[in-house]
């Protein structure tokens, strides 16, 4: 498949957008895979995010916490039992949620017309079959995901002609307007654990140990390098009939002293500023990270915020037990033990930072591009770089055969060939060899003192794209005959080497060069019969 003109495909989209999804089909087919692409690849990078909350997980597993899901919606009621009178101040800081409602849909004789001008015969049976099913998506009872389908078996079209059908002869889908609900999104994990709390008291022994790590959403006016918009925040509580503070220093100092945080302090909070924890009950833990005192100037930085629930919010959730809460954010403390200071960067590093890449990473970038993916075919291609091995300084004229076999039940035979007199079967360039290093990608015949080998000669990718070509040529009928003729190399590509748009970038960013040059002058005859 050829890389997707995303120019000529928008144009062409915007013009009319259901012929171009119709095509794009064709755009993406193959006909044949070689899974070793993406089965055959070194492991993967964690994200910095996720591999801290897998550690916490983890290390709360051990201290005998379980783990649960909290809910992420939550009715504006539960956080007004969560916070009382004050919660009204905090709701210009939450997202609330909205959802398109249902047209009241129609089939009027206008409407009818629309669709067989549109090419499709509709009788008066069909016309029945189209208010039902219209009449069936206004109570909900299929949704917009099958409407298109049953649309399009009512009429019997295509996918295309219904998709068109719904967009031109029923604008009310595409003129509707959200309807706002009470429903919001998660700001502070808080809210979700009294739902969970007022069930867990009966489910677990106490004390109840539980711990939830998922996403906050919060309406901050920007995002900059402190702040996000949602985070990832790791909780748990301890439910019991008397709980302490000191729990909740035992629970802080358990989960980042492994981290490298050596001293912590606690500093009590205004006592109102968070309504949901008991007066006086209210803390903020700073911990010593001693890497942040060069950054800094100090190496004290705010880690958790804990306390024990009020018991007037308890009570609004039906709930009979003390209970201690313990909240870190994970991007803060990732950003602490990475040294980064702008938590973009650390979340969204495809949007805020530049790509780097090792000498080795860059190698593994470089590779044939077109190469056989039969047996018989990589026999080929390993026969032609043997020979050429073994034969490349034989005077010209000459002509071999190098391989005779079958692929794909087709009789195929390859030679080699120089046809001009006083030369050799091969250049000097057929068998440079392909290397990354710091100045960026050269094809060279001495091995440079610094750098990595990609493991590529230009000679293994012409014997690559032979043996492909072969391949290709045996899938058609009837006898075929083929001449390639390596000449001049000036670009990765003449020897049927690919190196990735992602390592050509970064090579340019840094000023470095892709240097692939030298006579090769290697020809080859496919036959096949």
């Amino acid at each position: 498949m050829a890389r997707i003109n995303w120019y000529q495909l928008q144009k062409e989209a915007r013009r009319d957008f259901f012929s171009a999804w119709a095509k794009s089909g064709e755009l993406v087919r193959c006909e044949e895979y070689d899974l070793s692409r993406v089965r055959d690849t070194p492991p993967g990078k964690p994200h910095p995010v996720c591999e801290l909350v897998e550690w916490i997980r983890k290390r709360l597993l051990e201290m005998g916490f379980n783990e649960v899901l909290n809910p992420v919606f939550i009715t504006e009621d539960d956080i007004l039992k969560q916070w009382g009178p004050p919660a009204y101040a905090v709701l210009d800081r939450i997202y609330y949620l909205a959802t398109l409602p249902r047209p009241n849909v129609g089939l009027s004789r206008e409407k009818i017309q629309a669709i067989r001008r549109m090419g499709v015969e509709v009788d008066e049976v069909k016309a029945e079959e189209l208010r039902a099913l219209l009449h069936r998506y206004k109570k909900a009872e299929i949704s917009e995901d099958e409407l298109r389908e049953k649309l399009a078996r009512c009429l019997g079209v295509s996918d295309e002609l219904a998709l068109r059908i719904l967009a031109e002869v029923f604008p009310e889908l595409k003129e509707l307007k959200p309807t706002p609900t009470n429903l919001t999104l998660r700001s502070h994990m808080t809210a979700a654990w009294f739902l969970t709390l007022r069930e867990a008291q009966y489910r677990y022994p106490l004390p109840v140990k539980l711990f939830s790590i998922g996403l906050r959403f919060r309406r901050e006016q920007r995002e900059d390098p402190t702040h996000l918009r949602v985070h990832h925040s790791a909780s748990c509580v301890v439910m019991d009939e008397e709980v302490s503070i000191e729990i909740g220093k035992w629970i802080i100092e358990g989960l980042l002293k492994p981290l490298g945080f050596k001293q912590f302090k606690y500093v009590q909070k205004q006592t109102g500023s968070d309504t949901y924890y008991a007066p006086g009950q209210h803390y903020e833990a700073y911990a010593y990270y001693p890497a942040l005192e060069k950054r800094l100037g100090t190496g004290w930085v705010e880690v958790s915020d804990f306390g024990i629930y009020s018991p007037v919010a308890l009570a609004n959730f039906e709930i009979e037990y003390p209970v201690l809460n313990v909240g870190v954010g994970v991007e803060r403390v990732a950003m602490i033990v990475r040294g980064c200071d702008d938590i973009r960067k650390l979340v969204y590093p495809q949007f805020y930072t530049k790509p780097t890449f090792t000498l080795e990473e860059l190698a593994r970038m470089v590779r044939v591009h077109r190469y056989p993916l039969t047996e018989e075919g990589k026999a080929l291609a390993r026969a032609i770089v043997d020979f050429a091995e073994k034969h490349r300084d034989d005077p010209s004229p000459c002509e071999y055969v190098v391989w005779r076999g079958e692929i794909r039940g087709r009789r195929v035979e390859v030679r080699m060939w120089e046809r001009d007199p006083g030369v050799k079967l091969l250049g000097p360039a057929a068998f440079n060899e392909v290397w990354v290093t710091d100045e960026g990608i050269i094809g060279v015949i001495e091995r440079p003192e610094k750098g990595v080998y990609t493991g590529l000669r230009y000679m293994d990718g012409v014997a690559s794209l032979v043996a492909y070509l072969a391949e290709k040529m045996s899938r058609d009928s009837g006898g075929q005959k083929k001449e390639l003729r390596v000449r001049i190399v000036r670009h990765p590509s003449d020897v049927n080497i690919f190196i990735d748009e992602a390592a050509r970038r970064y090579i340019a960013s840094k000023g470095g060069k892709i240097d692939f040059r030298g006579p090769v002058f290697a020809g080859f005859t496919i036959e096949i019969s």
